[in-house]
C-alpha cells in the first residue's frame, strides 16, 4: 500500500492504496472524501486526517 493517514476517532494509522485502506486493526476503509472514511465492517464513519484524492488534479 501506498501512504499513511491518521484516523482521528480512534488513533489508528491508516495505509492506504487509491480509495482503499487497511487500518492497524486490519479493518478495511473506503476513503468518503478528504478527511472522511468508512469502516467496511461496521460502517462507522471515521474522521482522518488529509486522505486525498490521487487522480484528482
Amino acid at each position: 500500500m501506498g501512504r499513511f493517514v491518521l484516523d482521528l476517532d480512534d488513533g489508528d494509522m491508516i495505509s492506504t492504496s487509491g480509495n482503499m485502506g487497511m487500518d492497524s486493526d486490519g479493518d478495511m476503509m473506503l476513503r468518503i472524501s478528504d478527511n472522511m472514511a468508512m469502516d467496511m465492517d461496521s460502517g462507522e464513519m471515521h474522521i482522518v486526517s488529509g486522505w486525498d484524492d490521487d487522480d484528482y488534479d
